[in-house]
């Protein structure tokens, strides 16, 4: 166990779109010294260490009690630097990064010798992003250094999309948080690894599927993507079997709307006499009627408004959580794009997951 005594948290705050010089220098420094920054992306708030620093790498392990098998994203500030930890590029992954960078999109590519194996879990590739958040572009050109940064929070445990959150879960452990503000999308980048087979989606994200299929054949790569299958060990961050838990129960129904909310209220029948809250878009709310005063609730806004459901959907959790309630209902959102994200993150973050059927 790594003794934290010391360490004092710092929060600065910064402005989102124009982040002050001073901040964003006292945060690099911090990094160049290696201690460890949060700071806001357009996906989640990363923690953030010197990703050539194999000292500042096992710091971010410690911090948040992560699984030293499970390996982490690094983050670049400009494509040129990738050269800097990838030895190659195929012209698929190449292709993508042009159309999707900065923004949430992580390759997954064969790894230069300068990142230390602690990044990758010891695998002979490593993740790599260039994210579109001013603070987090201005903090990594500021340290001078590609930067390491997984969500923000505790091993397994709900994603940061607030400073806030950040502080509930790794107060006194890290030295400092730049406070820019929520998360814009609200769920992790989408990972993908190119090789001669195709392109493999190893964690939906706000890349959908449908994008990466389209900007692929525009570019003349006539090459499969698919969705990977889970594996043994994880192949990027995010494929965790348990990931992104709350600390009550939750209970996830998967399947056609009006089947699963009838689901949802014989679950909730079941659980009477505990303290329930419910997940849940506006307009299932609306359907299940007077079930739901005798809830707590996060609502995640309207169905079809699926970037502010993606947006809601950790910090739903964390209030949830933070409410102290015992057992959270919540069903799947059906559909491509931003849905595939939104259910891989619930499902993965269940205690129970019911499939019900047309």
């Amino acid at each position: 166990m790594t003794n934290f005594q010391g360490v004092a948290t710092e929060v600065l705050p910064v402005d989102a779109q124009h982040p002050g010089p001073e901040a964003i220098e006292r945060a690099a420094a911090i990094i160049r010294a290696g201690g460890l920054v949060a700071f806001p992306t357009e996906t989640v708030y990363g923690l953030g260490g010197n990703a050539l620093d194999a000292a500042a790498v096992r710091r971010i392990f410690a911090a948040k009690e992560r699984a030293p098998s499970d390996p982490l994203i690094v983050h670049i500030a400009d494509a040129a630097d990738l050269s800097r930890i990838a030895r190659e590029v195929p012209g698929a992954a190449m292709a993508l990064a042009r159309q999707f960078w900065p923004g949430p999109l992580t390759l997954v590519l064969p790894k230069q010798a300068a990142v230390p194996p602690e990044a990758t879990a010891g695998l002979d590739t490593v993740a790599v992003r260039l994210p579109s958040h001013p603070v987090a572009l201005a903090l990594i050109r500021a340290a001078g250094t590609p930067i390491a940064a997984p969500s923000a929070n505790r091993f397994t445990r709900t994603s940061a999309t607030t400073a806030a959150h950040v502080l509930e879960d790794l107060d006194g452990r890290i030295e400092l948080v730049l406070d820019g503000g929520p998360a814009i999308v609200g769920v992790e980048s989408t990972v993908v690894a190119v090789d001669a087979a195709g392109v493999h989606v190893l964690r939906p994200g706000a890349v959908s599927l449908e994008a990466l299929r389209a900007t692929l054949r525009e570019a003349g790569h006539d090459i499969p993507v698919e969705v990977a299958r889970p594996q043994a060990a994880p192949a990027s961050p995010g494929m965790l079997e348990k990931h992104y838990a709350p600390r009550a129960r939750l209970c996830y129904v998967r399947g056609p709307r009006e089947d699963a909310l009838a689901r949802l209220r014989k679950e909730l029948d079941a659980a009477a006499g505990q303290q329930a809250g419910l997940l849940l878009p506006d307009d299932d709310l609306a359907a299940l009627g007077d079930v739901v005063s005798a809830t707590t609730v996060a609502s995640l806004g309207p169905s079809d408004d699926l970037e502010a459901v993606a947006h809601r959907l950790y910090a739903g959790l964390r209030a949830l959580d933070a409410a102290g309630v015992e057992v959270i209902f919540a069903r799947q959102l059906t559909g491509d794009g931003l849905a595939r994200a939104i259910d891989d993150r619930l499902r993965r973050a269940a205690t129970t997951v019911i499939e019900v059927a047309e």
